[in-house]
């Protein structure tokens, strides 16, 4: 759906494109989301529990938790609380990754901000394990949530927002494809600290480029044996 046009109402001033078919769109769905390397799913304690309080502690210094609004938890006590509180409804909706090949949990990442009358949505609250960082699974995951949004959902616009320090996250938004739209200065408050945020985007009319790019970057042509990547996704856009 196009959004570029501008056009000019009765009155001489510039508005933007009609949008005469469009209809609020379902909200995202608790189904398995099925790749070659990962599967998400919507994260059930029982099930996904011992998995991801296992991966998360290969992070022996929490280094990654510094941008999380939560965590590091000390004790599987503390986390199994905040799994219980804060991943299991659907708005955030929790996703865990889980490797295909070993079946075990291995990051986090969820839908949040879900605005379906707008066609709205974000992604975030994303954390990956030691064991998940730097591996195939980590972009397909990505991919996974993206098809769900665009391709299953008809969303108009898929956001990411981080930290302005945050400079992994920053990587990661433009290597996947996110366009940087500008500075929210002083926005939250967390961990008794500043943040000021970096807000990214990708609206549907991207997405066909983008989706074939990561199709080429996930081919099996793309790897070696030791699932090195040949091409980057950045130079296949």
């Amino acid at each position: 759906m196009m959004t570029k046009d501008i056009n000019t109402n009765a009155f001489g001033q510039q508005v933007g494109a009609p949008l005469p078919d469009w209809q609020p769109r379902a909200r995202p769905n608790r189904d398995a989301m099925i790749g070659k390397f990962c599967r998400l799913e919507a994260v059930d304690a029982t099930v996904h529990g011992d998995d991801l309080f296992d991966a998360f502690g290969r992070d022996t210094d929490g280094r990654n938790w510094t941008y999380l609004g939560y965590g590091p938890f000390p004790d599987r006590v503390e986390f199994d609380s905040w799994l219980a509180q804060n991943c299991l409804g659907n708005d955030p909706l929790f996703h865990a990754i889980i490797d295909q090949i070993s079946g075990r949990a291995v990051g986090l990442a969820s839908f949040l901000r879900i605005d379906p009358e707008m066609g709205v949505i974000e992604v975030g609250h994303i954390h990956y394990s030691p064991l998940l960082q730097q591996k195939p699974a980590a972009t397909e995951a990505m991919f996974l949530m993206m098809r769900r949004v665009f391709d299953e959902l008809g969303y108009r616009r898929y956001e990411w927002k981080c930290d302005a320090l945050n400079a992994p996250s920053r990587n990661a938004a433009n290597r996947l494809g996110f366009r940087y739209e500008g500075l929210f200065r002083q926005a939250l408050v967390y961990k008794g600290r500043n943040r000021d945020t970096a807000w990214y985007s990708i609206i549907d009319q991207e997405w066909p480029a983008l989706k074939q790019a990561f199709q080429s970057w996930l081919d099996d042509g793309n790897f070696d044996t030791d699932d090195r990547q040949k091409s980057r996704l950045q130079d296949l856009r």
